[in-house]
């Protein structure tokens, strides 16, 4: 089980390190620009989640994750290399698979190291969002956290169901599998079809 799920957090890094690199070659960067980028926005949301649990940060007890960073930015570079306009569809599809792993792997560890459903929902939900807003914030982009669509709130709605299929005694397999398609169907679902949650009416501009 514990190897299976570390070959499952390899791949949420790899995927949020594609998301980063296709990032990076919006904005022009050099090769370290995207390395950075692409390591900031895998390893962001899991190391805050690490930092808060007390617990040894998970990248600097196994190298593995950046040899997967690094063949991931690797890949997407060569496969960027053959093409003319830039992928905004895979970025941000890249962005929601990324969202969907980091979100159910975080709440799965919180849970291991006792952490109460409640604090595990909201750990899983930084470990997705964390890492993708600090990617933004270093483009000068508007964190997709921010915007009116549906993004940390796919991830505490996944969490939920990941919570409810654990209290149906399902096998932990089936709870991260549940926990991983809700968060990605409301994070798909609300760039298609525009899903938010409205706090505020329609006003004119405050002076």
């Amino acid at each position: 089980m514990i190897t299976w799920l570390h070959w499952v957090d390899l791949v949420g890094v790899a995927v949020f390190a594609v998301s980063g690199t296709l990032m990076a070659y919006k904005k022009n960067m050099d090769g370290f620009g995207v390395v950075v980028l692409a390591s900031v926005t895998a390893i962001g949301g899991g190391t805050l989640r690490d930092m808060i649990l007390d617990l040894p940060v998970f990248w600097v007890q196994d190298p593995s994750f950046f040899y997967a960073i690094l063949a991931a930015a690797l890949i997407t570079i060569i496969w960027l290399r053959t093409k003319n306009t830039f992928p905004l569809g895979y970025l941000l599809f890249a962005d929601a698979i990324g969202l969907a792993f980091f979100n159910v792997m975080g709440l799965q560890k919180a849970l291991t190291y006792g952490a109460s459903p409640l604090i595990a929902i909201a750990l899983g939900t930084m470990t997705g969002v964390f890492g993708g807003l600090i990617r933004d914030v270093i483009c000068r982009e508007i964190p997709l956290v921010l915007k009116g669509e549906l993004y940390a709130t796919a991830c505490i709605l996944g969490g939920a169901c990941y919570m409810g299929a654990m209290s149906l005694n399902l096998s932990p397999i089936l709870c991260l599998s549940t926990g991983f398609a809700i968060t990605l169907i409301f994070r798909l679902g609300a760039m298609k079809w525009h899903w938010h949650l409205p706090v505020f009416q329609a006003h004119d501009k405050v002076e």
